[in-house]
C-alpha cells in the first residue's frame, strides 16, 4: 500500500513570510518584511527595555521606504521596514 505525504515544502511556501535585513545601532538583524513597531525595535537594541518601559529611547532611522526615507519613530509609531534600512537607537533618560 502506498502511502501519500503531503508536499511541506509547498505548503510552507505560501506560510514564509519575506525576511529583510535591517541595521540596528550597525548590527545586522534579520526581520520579518512589513511594519515594525517601536518597542519592536527598541527591544532588539536594548533586549531589556519590556521590564524597564520608564526608559525613553530616541529612534531614528533612514534608508526606508520611499514614501519617508527618514525619519524619527514616537513610542507607539511603526514603520514599514525594508532591506538595508539603518536605524539609531538611543537611551535618552528616565521618563
Amino acid at each position: 500500500m502506498d502511502q501519500i505525504i503531503p508536499n511541506e515544502s509547498a505548503n510552507q511556501s505560501n506560510k514564509v513570510e519575506k525576511e529583510v535585513t535591517i541595521f540596528i545601532n550597525g548590527s545586522a538583524e534579520q526581520v520579518n518584511k512589513g511594519e515594525m513597531t517601536y518597542e519592536e525595535i527598541v527591544t532588539i537594541a536594548y533586549p531589556d527595555f519590556p521590564q524597564h518601559p520608564e526608559r525613553n529611547y530616541s529612534v531614528k532611522y533612514k534608508k526606508g521606504d520611499n514614501q519617508k526615507p527618514e525619519g524619527i519613530l514616537a513610542p507607539g509609531g511603526k514603520v514599514k521596514v525594508k532591506n538595508g534600512m539603518q536605524f539609531t537607537v538611543n537611551q535618552t533618560g528616565q521618563s
